[in-house]
């Protein structure tokens, strides 16, 4: 076959044929013409010639050159595409190293092996574009819902049919006992959408807890319109789910609005979800109403923040204690979920237990360390001291508010719990030594003589290994493995040493071993509070 007048325009005519097909770009296939009949072209004039071909876009003329590049004459290597300087000249007046030699050569004629492999060639270039674009277009769809056909169900996951490609519902994307039979119809959240070799994966769910968010933006044109925001989401797929919302518009009601009128915006919500309990909850910038509100129906009695560790102790009635916790831990699962902090639920009486085992605790440490005796030692964790130290460097007048205490007895105190203080101070560094540790950690300021030996029980022994510590080793801290937070354990927590402490030690031993330029965190921190000036001000 060659390329001959009679079929330049067909050339055309079949690209934008196939273009409307796959609904690609038509200069994409041309392009992959180009490039087939230029592999044909090297069959036939020798495979190390560069040949070219280039299709006109508007007549459909193929014009097949040979390229050839002015190379130094020590990177001469193919005779067929390169030429030395000193060749050039004979096409180039003043040649130079990258020029390039275009000639047109005369059209090939294609047999049928040549034709099959130009037209495998086009084909897989149509199937790429194609891919492409499925991939772009549900690239950009990432995280709405669809609707589709179910084709087929393979080993439990379906494969759905979504227009211009397919998506697959895994298993665990399914609700509950969810089961399909093909030519339903379904709805679906796209969950991810991965460029894979075998062409774009678009991975479909309908347990996200995203999937139930955008329904309700579907059913209440307060969320679509942005006077009703969705907060957060948590949900046991096919069981009960929690949302909370928040309006910002303070005539209508955030929870009145998600449920309609005798509650047919959620019941269709529901409907969709096979029967999911839901609760809506009004969203609350405090944490501790926040949470009150997530673990309705449920009473509380009383909430205990801490913030740093993202956790939070919830006191109950004896008799709310069930219905906090929910079956099998459902609600306050949920709850957890929706708060992002990790929950311990107790009863009054549990709390009570716990308040009298810690006053009897700090009572002894008292009596012990002190030489005091129990009522004395009482007295002491009454007005609120909790340690020796507090004790010991406390200003006298707080002491003397005691009853009975006068200025002598109060000094007394005082000296005892130094004196046992530098006794422990002495005792953990001679055991610090014993292990090993060098004066360069052990002098390092912010650091403890017990500190100094919980480090040294951990093999931290010299300031270079202190400073190639992260801040969470150090402190502790939280991650978060598979939906759930993990709790990560730090080698001086105990001394609750804060995140923001431990970044501030280490970079100072950095600094201090000449690992970190300070005029380069100086830059560093004024950058920042530069941006934190500019984003307040645009506020």
């Amino acid at each position: 076959m060659a390329i001959t007048s009679a079929n330049q325009l067909e050339l055309l005519q079949t690209a934008e044929a196939v273009a409307r097909e796959k609904m690609i770009d038509p200069g994409l296939v041309v392009e992959a013409m180009e490039e087939s009949l230029a592999r044909a072209a090297k069959s036939r004039y020798g495979a190390e010639m560069d040949i070219r071909v280039s299709i006109d876009r508007k007549t459909g003329k193929a014009t097949f050159t040979r390229v050839r590049t002015v190379v130094e004459d020590e990177e001469l290597e193919n005779y067929q595409a390169e030429l030395t300087v000193e060749q050039a000249k004979q096409y180039l007046d003043d040649p130079k190293v990258g020029d390039t030699i275009v000639d047109e050569v005369p059209p090939v004629e294609m047999g049928r092996i040549a034709a099959q492999s130009a037209k495998q060639v086009i084909l897989q270039k149509v199937r790429e574009a194609e891919r492409d674009r499925q991939y772009e277009e549900f690239q950009d769809r990432a995280g709405t819902i669809i609707n589709g056909v179910v084709k087929r169900e393979e080993y439990g996951n379906v494969i759905v049919d979504i227009g211009r490609g397919e998506g697959i519902l895994r298993r665990n994307d399914k609700i509950g006992r969810e089961s399909y039979r093909n030519g339903d119809r379904i709805r679906c959240f796209i969950k991810d959408v991965r460029r894979e070799a075998r062409g774009p994966q678009i991975f479909l769910s309908r347990t996200d807890p995203q999937f139930m968010a955008e329904l309700f933006k579907m059913e209440v044109p307060e969320i679509y319109d942005g006077i009703i925001e969705i907060k957060a989401v948590a949900r046991d797929p096919g069981s009960r789910a929690k949302i909370a919302v928040i309006s910002y518009d303070n005539s209508i009601d955030p929870v009145g609005a998600c449920v309609g009128m005798r509650g047919s915006r959620v019941q269709a919500v529901v409907n969709e979800l096979q029967g999911e309990k839901i609760d809506i909850i009004p969203w609350n910038e405090d944490q501790a109403t926040f949470l009150v509100n997530a673990l309705q129906p449920a009473e509380v009695s009383k909430v205990v923040i801490d913030e740093e560790a993202g956790k939070i102790e919830v006191v109950v009635p004896d008799e709310q204690l069930s219905l906090a916790i929910g079956r099998r831990g459902q609600n306050v699962r949920l709850a957890s979920q929706l708060t992002a902090l990790d929950i311990d639920i107790m009863t009054e009486a549990e709390e009570s237990e716990r308040r009298q085992a810690e006053f009897a605790e700090r009572t002894k440490l008292f009596m012990d360390t002190l030489d005091l005796d129990e009522f004395f030692a009482q007295l002491l964790v009454s007005e609120g001291f909790t340690t020796l130290e507090e004790v010991a460097y406390v200003e006298l007048d707080e002491l003397l508010v005691i009853e009975g205490v006068d200025e002598a007895t109060a000094g007394e105190l005082q000296a005892r719990a130094r004196d046992h203080i530098e006794e422990q101070n002495k005792k953990a560094l001679d055991a610090a030594r014993e292990l090993g540790v060098e004066d360069s950690l052990i002098n390092f300021e912010g650091l403890t003589p017990q500190m100094i030996e919980a480090l040294a029980n951990d093999g931290v022994k010299t300031l270079e290994d202190f400073a190639t510590l992260a801040d969470w080793e150090i402190a502790g801290g939280w991650t978060t493995e598979n939906g759930e937070r993990v709790k990560d354990d730090g080698i001086l927590e105990k001394f609750e040493v804060s995140l923001e402490e431990a970044q501030n030690m280490v970079m100072t031993a950095r600094v201090m071993l000449g690992w970190v330029d300070p005029a380069e965190l100086e830059a560093e921190a004024a950058e920042e509070a530069g941006e934190g000036e500019t984003e307040e001000a645009e506020a």
